[in-house]
């Protein structure tokens, strides 16, 4: 007679030799592409299958996910390496249900988001840097290309609107295009993180010289015809970080301390100058007509805060507009708002002051880290965590990206990888046992 094992020998035999696949090199490499494509196409994805399709997609990943790292475990560095302040903010995301006016979307907004956490711990432990940063630039080829493939389509080939994707097709006027992103500030904020990647992926020699810098015209194509007052500012932003992280590394190391203390000054004082100089900037970026929508939505917001100002109304991410108090807060053209157009006033109506101080604790922790790793490690890609963390905090400024979907998987995979270098923890060595004889 057999073993009562034998009959499952089979099954057991297929699901180590899958698991033992999903580790894999070329697995890994596709899958983390995979992951990257469809976290900042969440939109045209809902689009084209729906939320149903949408999520089938997203819990597909995860667990293609979950199965590769566990494939990987012997190789994999795990002490110190999810942040502590990031726990901490996805740990009051869901403790807000408990006060949570809208219990089930909170707990539908806390476990998308943690799906989405997920994958972003995935990119930063399963794939090295290098890989990271060549996955993200082959995914946004794919979305730039793709949206300004539909652009031409649109606006130049056949003259309509593609309605279902939000494309308007105003190419032929010279924009704002939205492409697949669905706005022209989301759109600007991809192409503006394609600059970021692809200028790394050629400083490493990651790509042909050829790719590098066709690809780097493409995000300068999305940039420009996007129109997007936002991402003017992040690339302007990008601009000066890159150049101040090009004098750091060249500087020897007894300097960096003055020229970071020297750097610290110059963008405080940049940013007083810029502030009063607001009446005068806005109109020359063409950017009146969005502060404008954005201080009408945020005074209204600063109501609703008052009510809930410690703990806020409760998490949910991208708001169900259907759901109040969401409902209450309309676009200039009368139609719900998806966000509060700004991750600092969303946070703060979403999960009150307490959230706001874990997430500023949270990105400024990873950015220092990042920023600190950046200026003297001798490996270029270094550069890539701090330059994507300061995109996203300029363009959280006017935007509520970092909250869910791509751009909250982004914030955990650069913040792992920062702390990867700079956790606290990762220098607790275990206290040897004592011999006694």
């Amino acid at each position: 007679m057999g073993s009562p094992g034998g009959a499952h020998e089979p099954v057991r035999r297929y699901v180590s030799a899958w698991i033992g696949f999903s580790a894999g090199g070329h697995f890994s490499q596709a899958l983390a592409v995979a992951v990257v494509v469809y976290a900042f196409s969440a939109h045209a994805v809902r689009a084209l299958i729906g939320w149903p399709g949408s999520l089938a997609v997203l819990v597909s990943l995860v667990a293609l996910a979950a199965c590769s790292l566990f494939g990987q475990r012997r190789h994999i560095e795990w002490h110190g390496i999810l942040p502590v302040s990031l726990i901490a903010l996805f740990g009051w995301w869901a403790v807000s249900v408990f006060w949570s006016d809208y219990t089930w979307a909170t707990i539908g907004g806390v476990a998308y988001a943690v799906a989405f956490g997920a994958l972003g711990l995935y990119l930063a432990l399963g794939r090295d840097l290098v890989q990271v940063v060549r996955a993200s630039g082959d995914a946004l080829r794919i979305l730039l290309v793709t949206s300004l493939a539909l652009e031409v389509l649109s606006g130049l080939l056949i003259d309509q609107p593609i309605r279902f994707l939000g494309i308007a097709g105003d190419l032929a006027l010279g924009g704002p295009i939205q492409g697949i992103a669905g706005t022209r500030n989301y759109l600007g904020f991809l192409a503006a993180f394609g600059l970021v990647t692809f200028a790394v992926e050629y400083l490493t020699r990651s790509v042909a010289k050829g790719l590098g810098l066709a690809s780097c015209t493409l995000a300068a194509l999305c940039v420009l015809f996007s129109r997007s007052p936002v991402t003017a500012a992040a690339v302007l932003a990008l601009v000066v970080a890159g150049l101040a992280l090009r004098s750091l590394r060249k500087a020897p190391p007894t300097r960096r301390p003055l020229i970071q203390g020297a750097l610290a000054g110059i963008v405080s004082l940049g940013g007083v100058v810029a502030w009063l100089s607001r009446e005068q900037i806005f109109p020359a970026v063409d950017a009146t007509g969005d502060v404008d929508v954005r201080i009408a939505l945020w005074a209204r917001l600063r109501q609703l805060i008052e009510v809930n100002s410690l703990q806020g109304w409760g998490f949910v991410g991208q708001w169900p507009t259907e759901v109040f108090p969401f409902s209450t807060l309309l676009t200039p053209a009368g139609r719900p708002s998806a966000t509060g157009l700004g991750a600092l006033f969303d946070t703060w109506f979403q999960v009150g002051l307490v959230g706001v101080l874990l997430l500023a604790a949270a990105g400024g922790l990873a950015f220092v880290r990042a920023w600190t790793t950046a200026s003297s490690h001798p490996i270029v890609a270094y550069v890539w965590p701090a330059l994507v963390l300061v995109l996203i905090a300029v363009v959280s400024i006017a935007e509520s990206y970092a909250l869910f979907e791509g751009t909250l998987m982004l914030v955990v995979a650069t913040s792992a990888i920062a702390a990867r270098k700079r956790s606290w923890r990762s220098r607790l060595e275990a206290r040897p046992t004592a011999q006694f004889r």
